[in-house]
């Protein structure tokens, strides 16, 4: 998603007539009742609201600052991503702009990531091609390195990590069907698989750390949040839109899945939520979670469905509840980017033990705080709109309007739309940055949940991790060979070494 730009292809083509493929994912017959088009006005007017500030304020930079009304460019100054409300005048603006982005050269001094130039800038633009009836097309080592210095047309040589190297294969692989250029394919699929078929602390799950220089893990921090994240959602979406006969791909998601079952899954002493732990490079579980791990309930959700596995399916629900608890134990009604649990067997989170005040928050609400902030991440609600696709229970379209009502109440500003730096507390102060992923996936997530089922069915298209739906080929009878992936736990040997930073950070108190 960069500049709020690319961010309007994508939402403004919400539907994309004439697909139909086999239905798995959804509920047959799903309806949104009547007074989901209520909430959806809702969701598309705090949608016009953000972006006519960004385009007032930062118009072709990465994001705008709603506070001081000023342009921020965390990435390289190409613009942000796309969309689906209906919104043609910005989708034409946008698609404007777009043809006139010089990718070759970064605005900022700042190296180029190809992890995020790929899911927000070729995802968003392939997107916007698919939706638009493929009408406007501009996208003329085994494992990459993370980093590109323009400058020099040169990698960075540094660790990277498996969400990093392991979340290029749903967009590189329709690049290639759309060029002909079968490299793009070949390169990110290579990638992944050499992951996959390396040691790994537990089976099917490698650590977060890679080195591209010479295909070995760095470290063995096993986690489903960030720094992994995107390697274990893309592994069972890869093999849904590419329907590939090499099961690798599923099967390793499974085998991933069942090693989480088997080791991660926790439950908490208070309110009995289940959540997934992360372990160590000690081995040694740690209860801590993340907004950002958030998504697994709706991966798990997925792959579940396409595995028709309904083990799967119930626990994703349940971590889907847990992940929901962070935003209804708060006094602001919206969730926190980091948190932990207490389970039987302890409550060891590797940065001491929770305080007084912690300990007292946990005892009524099942989890304790442990990063106040909220940066406009979307996974809660990412996760939320699976289940309701999946299940058709109003509970989470209720869950989705009490989070509208919350970002109404606490997020507006004058001039759009800000993160804030203490969720539990009502008169948090505000960050002054309006995240690209508030545009791509927050409010495109919500406008989801109260449209159509049919708009961007997930039996018809994929969702890559940045929010933008690719147009799916009819899905299989099931996904994997019904097979784990033989264990290499034996021949695991941790080598450290630095690993990257994983995720955006918050601008601080303002």
């Amino acid at each position: 998603m960069r500049s709020a730009y690319l961010q309007t292809l994508a939402i403004v083509c919400a539907s994309a007539p004439g697909i139909v493929s086999a239905g798995r994912v959804q509920l047959p017959g799903l309806r949104v009742p009547p007074s989901a088009a209520a909430s959806r006005a809702q969701v598309v007017s705090i949608f016009n609201e953000s972006y006519n500030a960004y385009r007032q304020f930062a118009f072709g930079h990465d994001e705008v600052a709603p506070l001081s009304q000023q342009p921020l460019d965390p990435r390289n100054g190409w613009g942000a991503s796309i969309h689906i409300m209906g919104l043609t005048g910005f989708f034409n603006e946008a698609l404007n702009f777009s043809q006139n982005i010089d990718f070759t050269e970064s605005k900022t001094p700042d190296t180029v990531s190809v992890f995020e130039s790929t899911i927000r800038y070729v995802g968003g633009l392939i997107s916007a091609y698919e939706l638009s009836g493929k009408q406007h097309f501009f996208l003329n080592n085994t494992i990459p390195f993370g980093f590109v210095d323009f400058s020099g047309n040169s990698p960075v040589i540094q660790t990277s990590n498996i969400a990093e190297a392991g979340t290029l294969t749903i967009e590189w692989s329709r690049l290639s069907e759309y060029t002909g250029n079968d490299t793009y394919r070949k390169l990110t699929e290579g990638s992944v698989l050499k992951m996959a078929n390396n040691p790994t602390p537990l089976p099917g799950m490698p650590g977060q750390g890679i080195d591209p220089s010479t295909n070995l893990p760095v470290g063995g921090y096993v986690t489903w949040g960030g720094g992994s994240d995107s390697y274990f959602e893309y592994l069972i979406k890869y093999a849904r839109i590419s329907n590939t006969n090499d099961n690798t791909f599923a099967d390793s998601w499974l085998t991933a899945v069942d090693s989480s079952i088997k080791t991660l899954i926790k439950t908490s002493t208070v309110g009995n939520h289940l959540y997934l732990a992360d372990f160590d490079d000690d081995r040694l579980i740690r209860h801590v979670g993340s907004h950002l791990a958030c998504f697994y309930a709706g991966n798990w959700l997925l792959g579940g469905k396409l595995a028709n596995n309904d083990t799967i399916v119930n626990l994703a629900l349940r971590l889907n509840d847990a992940c929901w608890n962070t935003y209804a134990g708060d006094a602001t009604g919206i969730g926190p980017e980091g948190f932990a649990f207490i389970s039987a067997d302890g409550n060891f989170t590797g940065n001491g033990n929770p305080t007084s005040d912690q300990l007292a928050f946990y005892e009524k609400h099942g989890y304790y705080i442990t990063s106040s902030d909220y940066i406009q991440r979307p996974e809660v609600l990412e996760s939320n709109f699976y289940a309701w696709r999946v299940t058709g229970n109003q509970v989470y379209l209720q869950r989705a309007q009490t989070a509208v009502n919350s970002f109404n109440k606490f997020l507006s500003t004058p001039t759009g739309f800000a993160g804030i730096n203490d969720v539990n507390d009502p008169n948090t102060t505000q960050i002054d940055e309006t995240e690209s992923f508030w545009f791509a996936e927050v409010l495109k997530y919500l406008y989801l949940t109260f449209d159509d089922p049919n708009n961007i069915s997930l039996d018809n298209f994929v969702i890559n991790t940045e929010g933008h739906p690719f147009i799916a080929p009819p899905a299989k009878p099931t996904y994997g060979s019904g097979h784990l992936l033989p264990s290499k736990t034996s021949e695991f040997v941790l080598r450290p070494g630095p690993l990257p930073a994983v995720s955006p950070v918050a601008r601080g108190p303002q």
